[in-house]
């Protein structure tokens, strides 16, 4: 387990460098099938899943230690519901833990480095994170994600990072639920160019909301599966230009497509950016918004992170 304080590392850190896609890149060039119900979060069970998704973990790593940046990495556990694990058979194992040890072991074998490299618990909506519409209430999402939230803490990460968030209602219970763990924890919305979560709700409010609810508050709030031009709309709208999100708000894990998350949904064809023009979208909102944690979603690979690190290292290096 990494011993240093996330809270502190981030209040400290000029930047953060994230991790890109995990799952999106096992489903479109690994040979292996996602699981319907836990998608990756059990191929850290068999030798050959394993060492794939290994493979892609380790390529970040090398990155952010080539670049020596400091680095975020996600437990494979974004579908690792207490529910859908025991739909997938896997009732029987600590999977949302397993999947901790396997990142922390995989941190550790960089030596010194493995310091500056973080590991957060992932989690996600219940149902569709495309879909406002089958959000969970906000006493249903406490309730259901509580157990989830309590595995991961209980195995040690970093924080937590509830991510893909399309709703007030059920962004709002995942944050009572990871509260209640004691473990700093980050929210993750998606966003759309109008200012808002998909379910209409303005970021402002949305921040505003759980920060008057929740206790402890979250460390901070997040963006993912939102390009960096949707991103930048969003922190130009003037409901949202203000010192109350800036600060609040702290990275971005963005997508290489500025579609919006209808056209994206199931969409047969990966929309690629070039690895150049992402990072330097991705590097603009940190040098003009201040964005600290950064790295990609859907349609990034090492080449998108390690063009990013480029960018990001120069100004690593400048403080």
């Amino acid at each position: 387990m990494n011993t240093g304080n996330f809270g502190t590392f981030l209040e400290e850190a000029p930047c953060i460098l994230g991790e890109g896609a995990v799952i999106e890149r096992l489903r479109r060039n690994s040979g292996f099938e996602l699981d319907p119900h836990i998608v990756n979060s059990a191929f850290i069970y068999d030798d050959a899943r394993r060492s794939a998704l290994e493979t892609i973990y380790r390529e970040y790593l090398d990155i952010g230690h080539q670049y020596n940046l400091p680095l975020v990495l996600s437990t494979p556990t974004w579908r690792a519901s207490r529910e859908r694990i025991e739909a997938a058979g896997y009732a029987d194992r600590n999977v949302n833990a397993d999947n901790f040890r396997f990142l922390d072991a995989l941190r550790k074998s960089y030596g010194e480095y493995a310091g500056n490299v973080f590991v957060c618990g992932l989690l996600s909506c219940r149902g569709d994170a495309y879909n406002q519409t089958v959000a969970l209430g906000t006493g249903e999402a406490h309730q259901f994600h509580a157990w989830q939230a309590g595995m991961l803490a209980n195995a040690g990460v970093d924080f937590l990072l509830a991510a893909t968030l399309p709703a007030i209602s059920e962004a709002l219970g995942l944050a009572l639920a990871l509260a209640d763990t004691g473990t700093p924890y980050i929210l993750s919305f998606v966003l759309r160019p109008e200012g808002t979560l998909l379910d209409g709700t303005l970021l402002r409010d949305a921040i505003s909301e759980i920060d008057a609810t929740v206790r402890p508050m979250p460390l901070a709030y997040m963006a993912n599966c939102t390009h960096a031009s949707i991103f930048e709309s969003v922190l130009r709208h003037v409901a949202n230009s203000s010192s109350a999100v800036r600060q609040r708000l702290v990275g971005l894990f963005a997508n290489t497509a500025a579609l919006t998350p209808e056209e994206l949904d199931d969409r047969p064809d990966l929309v690629e950016e070039d690895p150049e023009a992402f990072s330097h979208s991705v590097a603009a909102v940190h040098k003009e918004f201040g964005m600290k944690i950064l790295g990609g979603c859907c349609g990034t690979d090492n080449r998108h992170i390690r063009s990013l690190a480029v960018e990001l290292a120069s100004s690593y290096s400048e403080t």
